[in-house]
């Protein structure tokens, strides 16, 4: 082993429609932004604060097109991939760089009943590209008295 990790796991809401390039070869990606949130409650206000990270996503090929096809703005999905930073130049000649998940497994949160859009004929319940994350089997958990703000989360 090489010693190190890039692997990134979100859940979080489609900020915008998936947004598909194709190449001559016939390969594509699909774009789409991907929004996660922190909610906690501030010590000093005891007020309920919510921060959101937006997220670039890639996904590739024929899992592109799968995600254009069923994933709509709004829509909550589990990616799986790896960060990647590009360099680029912009039209001035500045050095830019954009962060991205370059996505290699998901797996659709949102039923057809929940997205809001007209039923098809085609299940939507869950698609993934490669294989889904594990499963466990749910116990309940024992309640525990812990203070809410002390909870970053």
């Amino acid at each position: 082993m090489s010693g190190t990790l890039n692997k990134v796991m979100l859940i979080g809401h489609l900020g915008d429609e998936v947004k598909m390039h194709y190449f001559e070869g016939g390969g594509c990606i699909g774009r789409f932004p991907l929004a996660t949130n922190e909610t906690y409650t501030s010590k000093q206000t005891n007020e309920r604060v919510t921060n959101t990270e937006w997220h670039n996503i890639v996904v590739r090929n024929k899992a592109a097109e799968v995600c254009e096809k069923y994933l709509s703005k709004g829509d909550k999905v589990y990616i799986e991939g790896r960060i990647k930073t590009r360099k680029w130049q912009d039209d001035t000649g500045n050095d830019r760089y954009s962060t991205e998940i370059q996505c290699t497994d998901f797996t659709f949160l949102t039923t057809k009943g929940e997205s809001g859009s007209s039923p098809s004929s085609q299940p939507q319940q869950q698609h993934t590209q490669s294989t889904q994350p594990r499963q466990e089997p749910i116990t309940p958990k024992p309640e525990v008295d812990m203070p809410e703000d002390d909870l970053p989360f």
